[in-house]
């Protein structure tokens, strides 16, 4: 398999309508219950970026620079090996120098030290990302005018912005709330908010979109991703 077919197999080319194209300054979230693969996801969607040249910040709360970076590792390998990569080493070498990965302790982290990092990284020409992805930060205890800020740094600096959130148990009648708890009413503030579901006596995941993009409605509101790779499949038991 060639670079540009796991372009092609990543789930956020679902995820991106025609209008999206030339609107970089939007808001994803990725929502599952605790161990179903939330991380993973942002990775993936991380990947795409990298694989299309684009340099990738993925900020950590609570979590490990090393445990972080394998990650990317670990779902690289994986990738490489289920879709037989050709020139896999030199891809991952040249990709990963794209990323920065930033971590804060859970109790350390603000959006104005978010800010402060992200503008000297820039400022010294280190990094000018096109993504982001924001693992482990806690919307149980938030401010909405956090999330306001960080819609508007993702104006400012022309920049995307996928964010994972826990959900609680019992997501399956939702009434017409387009995020289930703790997210539920900021629903607006995102341009895509999908839910990652195990499904029983099945090998796939179910990625439901519950909000997104005119693109959406070609593929329909659910995806099957593979719970190794995150990459789409078509062929789930």
């Amino acid at each position: 398999m060639l670079k540009q077919e796991l372009i092609e197999k990543n789930p956020i080319r679902h995820l991106k309508g025609e209008s999206d194209a030339q609107e970089s300054s939007r808001m994803g979230l990725v929502m599952a219950r605790a161990g179903v693969g939330k991380t993973a996801l942002l990775v993936q969607i991380a990947m795409d970026s990298l694989l299309n040249d684009k340099q990738v910040v993925h900020v950590s709360v609570g979590q490990s620079l090393d445990k972080t970076k394998l990650w990317y590792d670990d779902m690289f390998k994986d990738i490489a090996e289920s879709c037989k990569l050709d020139k896999a080493g030199e891809i991952h070498d040249t990709i990963m120098r794209n990323r920065m990965i930033i971590t804060f302790n859970e109790s350390a982290f603000s959006l104005a030290k978010l800010e402060e990092r992200l503008h000297d990284l820039v400022q010294q020409n280190v990094i000018k990302p096109k993504c982001m992805v924001v693992d482990g930060f806690d919307f149980g205890k938030t401010d909405r005018a956090v999330l306001v800020g960080m819609r508007e740094m993702a104006k400012t600096m022309d920049l995307q912005i996928w964010f994972s959130a826990v959900c609680d148990e019992g997501t399956d009648n939702l009434g017409a709330a387009a995020a289930p708890a703790p997210c539920t009413g900021m629903e607006d503030l995102f341009n895509t908010v999908v839910l990652l579901q195990p499904v029983p006596k099945s090998d796939c995941l179910d990625l439901k979109v519950l909000k997104g993009s005119a693109a959406v409605s070609k593929c329909g509101k659910l995806l099957k991703l593979d719970p190794r790779t995150f990459m789409i499949r078509e062929d789930c038991k």
